[in-house]
């Protein structure tokens, strides 16, 4: 098994950091960061020019016809950058759960806005804090209207389209396409730790509702494509936790004290192996992950899991270790490293939480084993 990229999707990897390396500097960053709009909007039409909202999208739906594994490339370098875009919420979900559950005309209709980045689109499932599970949605589609409030959505402020998990009239589960702009819809954005990354809360008030997938198998496609979303988060992750421990590296060569560079000092070195070790393992279950998620493996679930699990924590870890390198200045405005701290911490709640996951992966492995030991 050779879990590595193929030298053409290293030579698509290269280009992507050209891009975002010229287009994508902190400077935009803290750009919206600091500013009024919640997301790049010139970045995001340009991944969209370069094909890269459409990697995974099948080109009769206006997408480049790539594989999952091409998106993988794609997350781990918008992590690294830290690019202030929607395209997890639009790419990941939206547009996976098309993908997934979509008529030929949704996709006709909505798969080639979402890959041009004429239209965003999220999903929105949550109805508040903790873990989501069946029981604690109570929003409701009847006639057609849906009535109910999700929060937090993740760029639910931007997003042209909804998905959104809710009850039919017999109280079965299933998926609805909501458009935004549509009478009955009231949306308000939710301060975040990280700005770049837009939250909002939604309220629909007989919105009009258009079924996705079969009417109670919601919940079925829903878990399967945060299974897919969470590998995908998981690399975006990685790229992040990469970065910071590069810069953490590259702090400690040039910083000087005691007339020699604070990464001879066994503290620091220290710090930095523990993030090397912890970024390594990340990326072995990253792999898997992928692996999974492009073969289709029955393995998916765990994988998802332990990738997401795992990615949380070195992204975290390395975001945090990171300001700790570089002394009292990590913790100032000037320099980058809260940037990726409030990005790690987001991202760590993103798709719910790490606890979730954890309960996730101890879940999935206890039901493998009691499969097994049957």
């Amino acid at each position: 098994m050779n879990l590595d990229f193929s030298d053409e999707q290293k030579q698509l990897r290269d280009q992507i950091r050209r891009f975002l390396g010229e287009k994508c500097p902190s400077s935009a960053v803290r750009a919206v960061l600091e500013g009024p709009e919640s997301y790049d909007k010139g970045l995001y039409l340009g991944l969209a020019e370069m094909g890269v909202l459409g990697a995974a999208i099948p080109e009769e739906f206006g997408g480049s016809g790539l594989t999952h594994l091409e998106l993988c490339v794609v997350a781990e370098e918008l992590g690294r950058a830290l690019a202030p875009v929607p395209v997890s919420s639009s790419i990941y979900l939206a547009a996976e759960l098309l993908i997934q559950a979509g008529t030929p005309r949704q996709k006709a209709l909505w798969l080639p806005r979402l890959a041009a980045g004429g239209s965003i689109g999220t999903f929105a499932m949550s109805e508040g804090q903790g873990r989501t599970t069946p029981a604690r949605i109570s929003a409701r589609v009847e006639g057609g209207k849906l009535t109910g409030v999700k929060f937090p959505v993740a760029d639910g402020d931007v997003a042209d389209l909804a998905v959104v998990a809710a009850r039919d009239e017999q109280g079965r589960l299933s998926l609805y396409l909501v458009e935004l702009a549509a009478a009955g819809v009231r949306r308000e954005a939710l301060e975040s730790i990280d700005p770049t990354r837009g939250q909002a809360r939604l309220v629909f008030d007989r919105a009009p509702a258009e079924l996705l997938g079969t009417k109670g198998d919601g919940w079925h496609i829903a878990s399967q494509v945060l299974d897919r979303a969470a590998v995908l988060m998981a690399f975006e992750q990685l790229g992040g936790a990469d970065r910071a421990l590069e810069m953490a590296r590259d702090y400690a060569l040039e910083r000087m004290a005691f007339g020699r560079p604070i990464g001879s000092f066994q503290a620091i070195k220290h710090i930095l192996a523990d993030m090397y070790v912890s970024a390594t393992l990340a990326r072995s279950n990253c792999y898997y992950g992928a692996w999974a998620l492009v073969s289709g493996a029955a393995e998916l679930p765990v994988a998802a899991a332990t990738a997401r699990v795992s990615a949380t924590t070195a992204f975290q870890h390395c975001a945090k270790n990171n300001i700790q390198v570089h002394g009292g200045m990590g913790f100032t405005w000037a320099f980058d490293c809260h940037l990726f701290y409030r990005r790690s911490n987001a991202l760590a709640l993103a798709l719910g939480s790490q606890s979730t996951w954890e309960s996730l992966l101890i879940e999935r492995m206890s039901a493998g084993n009691a499969e097994t030991a049957a």
